[in-house]
């Protein structure tokens, strides 16, 4: 995931973002990465993130189709221009990992959200 703790990052330590493991980037981190090199962290991507690592955890799948020796160019044009895979992962989790790899920003949970959620899946 990002760097989305919020804060400010003293000069010294500060480096460009340039994105996470692909396999669970936000499609408006890998679009940014590929247009100008760098991306700004987000908790909205932070938030895709963690339903991308639900989503590979419980299906095995990454969320977006790509070959497995693809570049990471390749899996950000991958990220970028296809849809995610169908999330079929049933209970109460299905859903909520469907919302939170929306591709929308906007349309993501909170992290409150997000948190509620999980403690109601495991009572």
């Amino acid at each position: 995931m990002a760097l989305a703790q919020g804060g400010e990052v003293p000069e010294i330590y500060d480096f460009p973002y340039r994105g996470c493991l692909v396999h669970y980037e936000a499609p408006e981190i890998s679009r940014s990465i590929l247009e100008g090199g760098t991306a700004v962290p987000t908790k909205e991507a932070d938030v895709y993130a963690l339903g991308a690592s639900l989503f590979i955890s419980v299906t095995g799948w990454r969320h977006v189709s790509y070959p497995d020796d693809a570049d990471r160019r390749d899996q950000r044009q991958a990220i970028v221009d296809k849809p995610h895979r169908p999330i079929n992962v049933p209970g109460p989790l299905g859903g909520l990992i469907e919302q939170m790899m929306s591709r929308s920003p906007a349309d993501r949970p909170a992290i409150s959200t997000i948190c509620r959620e999980l403690r109601n899946a495991v009572q």
